[in-house]
């Protein structure tokens, strides 16, 4: 079932990573955007755990083809981060150490076993996807906010894809994931009001919108589409 993910992170991995120059922004969406990403940034590194972890997990789905994709998810998120710092650093921002809503998803994720942690790791996509979108439409066209979609369109895929794995898990990880999802983009759009605001942008219908679309993605009766060519952006 998997064969086609992991397809999908090899062909991918071999991308190199992107040249980011800072777009002309005023200074009060410059320092925003610059803090905004450097929380990003942060949250896109640290799940070496899982990746470990899921070599011992025998759950419904978990074959050879899952753990490697699961272990080349990391790794793309893995890009990500270089990536996000490329932009922290074109904007003339500093990188983070900590940040209160990093530790509030670590904490989460550490809670109870893996399967869990997929389910915040599915929270995080949600924001990913919202955020990315609404930052890469607020930049003028350039290379910053082309890396943004770029990072954007492959966390659309690793929705689908934690999808795909936990619509096979039990229900009560289905019944969790509306909780899980709602905490997630209320804490993040409470920590991220002041860029959305210095942009005049919203990301709270989005948000909930992707929460309710993996909610139906999850459902042992979504019948997903046909896949495409896996084709390395």
């Amino acid at each position: 079932m998997f064969d086609h993910w992991r397809a999908h992170f090899e062909a991918n991995r071999k991308r190199p990573l992107p040249g980011v120059s800072a777009p002309p922004l005023p200074e009060h969406q410059r320092r925003a955007l610059a803090r905004s990403l450097a929380v990003f940034q942060l949250g896109e590194t640290g799940e070496g755990r899982i990746a470990r972890q899921i070599d011992g997990a025998s759950f419904p789905l978990v074959d050879d083809d899952y753990r490697a994709s699961l272990k080349l998810f990391i790794a793309e998120e893995g890009r990500h981060s270089r990536v996000l710092a490329l932009m922290v650093k074109a904007l003339g921002g500093r990188l983070l150490e900590h940040s209160w809503t990093h530790r509030l998803f670590v904490f989460a994720r550490r809670l109870v076993g893996v399967r869990f942690k997929l389910l915040v790791l599915l929270a995080a996509e949600v924001i990913a996807i919202g955020f990315y979108g609404v930052l890469a439409r607020s930049l003028p066209a350039g290379s910053m906010r082309q890396a943004l979609e770029q990072i954007g369109s492959d966390e659309r895929a690793h929705f689908d894809f934690h999808c795909d794995f936990l619509r096979g898990q039990p229900a009560i990880f289905r019944w969790l994931w509306r909780p899980i999802g709602y905490a997630a983009a209320l804490t993040v759009l409470l920590d991220h009001r002041a860029t959305l605001g210095a942009f005049g942008a919203t990301a709270a219908a989005r948000l909930f919108a992707l929460v309710e679309e993996a909610a139906v993605k999850m459902s042992p009766t979504y019948h997903a589409a046909p896949q495409r060519p896996v084709v390395a952006r």
